[in-house]
């Protein structure tokens, strides 16, 4: 670069506007990229963090997709068996990308006390069961044994264990509805082995999980015969490809549903995610862009005459504007800068420490759940400098509309 380029931009580089009239008008520009890169930085890994969040936990208590009778109406109540010799179980042959396929079967019932009772759901699973989605839940106690002959043990949500005022090692009485093979209805004792606390109101409020042997024995079938079959997937984001091979393989008396089929109110919810996300993003940038344009016509008009001067030793438009466009992609990087250094330490407080905390029964999570995403976040900041910059280009013209000797002449 020639000499007097070299001396423009160290005169706008640096410490220059500590005591020029741009000075306010940068920090303002500065802290606007700042906070925009806070406030961008919270919605992504906080809306992504809820998403993963809901959907594990839903897989956690109803695997990816799910094997049902075509006769079986309602999922959550096992009514007409499944026998459990399969093609596809204990494994799909033809399809790739599936973890495990567990078999499971549920029973309505009544767990009472002396002084209350409460409506649950007795969801049986056996010794396949993957608790890699469930297994962080459990806030007391331990998984029921099912390497047991017969497995007395069951998990409890804190939610109807408070209801019932029970505790940990408590034998429970539960009442369960008559079967067609059963006219009158059945009575057993469980044993509160575990409680789980998911934060998802929908499941907590009313299941129970232990051994499927008791479920098969209440409903009077055999061991061959099952209510269905999860099947959990290694990849969520292949659930709709995946769900379409798997209704393929299996045979035509059967059925399979993804839980967005089961569960389609939930999973538009938290779609609505990615939609605010993209308009809070693209409302940042925006007042970032237009705070970095006025900071810039400021620094343009307060050198109109090094301007002149510039243009007057040989300087073209392009190399002066140049100049200024560099300083300002300066200034953006910045407020990146410092915006990614405040944004991620809050993330990093709220994920560990758990500080804000949310209603379950709104949100389906206690707890504000965040998640960190090293290329979502190189996105943002790429991004935002990106098209920062280009919104500058334009009014960086402004330059060639200097007149050399009319802004000498007012030196």
């Amino acid at each position: 670069m020639n000499y007097e380029l070299f001396i423009a931009k160290r005169i706008i580089a640096g410490k220059k506007y500590k005591n020029s009239i741009s000075s306010p008008i940068i920090k303002i520009a500065i802290t606007a990229i700042t906070l925009g890169t806070i406030i961008m930085l919270i919605a992504v890994a906080t809306a992504s963090g809820a998403q993963l969040k809901i959907r594990d936990k839903m897989a956690g208590f109803k695997g990816h997709v799910q094997i049902l009778n075509y006769d079986n109406n309602n999922s959550d109540v096992s009514t007409t068996p499944i026998s459990k010799t399969q093609d596809f179980y204990p494994e799909f042959k033809n399809i790739k990308g599936i973890k495990n396929v567990q078999v499971f079967a549920s029973k309505g019932g009544i767990l009472r006390t002396n002084t209350d009772f409460e409506g649950i759901v007795f969801k049986g699973i056996s010794s396949d069961y993957d608790w890699s989605l469930f297994e962080e839940y459990i806030t007391k106690g331990r998984l029921p044994d099912f390497s047991l002959p017969r497995t007395k043990g069951v998990l409890l949500s804190e939610t109807v264990v408070n209801r019932l005022q029970l505790k940990l090692n408590d034998t429970i009485s539960a009442t369960f509805l008559k079967t067609a093979n059963s006219k009158l209805p059945s009575n057993r004792k469980y044993i509160i082995v575990g409680i789980y606390n998911s934060g998802f109101a929908q499941f907590d409020k009313n299941m129970m999980i232990g051994d499927i042997r008791e479920v098969q024995k209440l409903n009077k079938w055999t061991k061959d015969q099952v209510g269905g079959f999860e099947i959990v997937l290694d990849n969520f984001d292949a659930i709709q490809e995946k769900g379409e091979e798997i209704y393929q393989e299996i045979s035509l008396t059967l059925n399979s549903k993804t839980i967005i089929d089961l569960y389609p109110t939930v999973f538009d919810w938290i779609k609505l995610f990615d939609n605010n996300v993209w308009f809070i993003i693209a409302i940042m940038i925006l007042i970032a862009g237009i705070n970095m344009i006025t900071a810039l016509l400021v620094l343009i008009l307060e050198r109109v005459q090094m301007i002149g001067i510039l243009k007057a030793l040989g300087s073209t438009n392009a190399s002066i504007r140049k100049v200024f466009l560099y300083n300002a992609s300066y200034l953006i990087l910045k407020g990146l800068f410092w915006g990614n250094i405040i944004g991620l330490s809050i993330l990093a407080m709220q994920y560990f420490f758990e500080i804000i905390t949310l209603n379950p029964e709104t949100y389906y999570v206690s707890v504000m759940p965040v998640h960190i995403s090293i290329w979502a976040i190189l996105t943002l900041n790429i991004g935002t400098l990106v098209l920062c910059f280009l919104m500058l280009i334009i009014p960086s013209y402004i330059i060639t509309k200097i007149n050399p000797a009319k802004s000498i002449k007012f030196a």
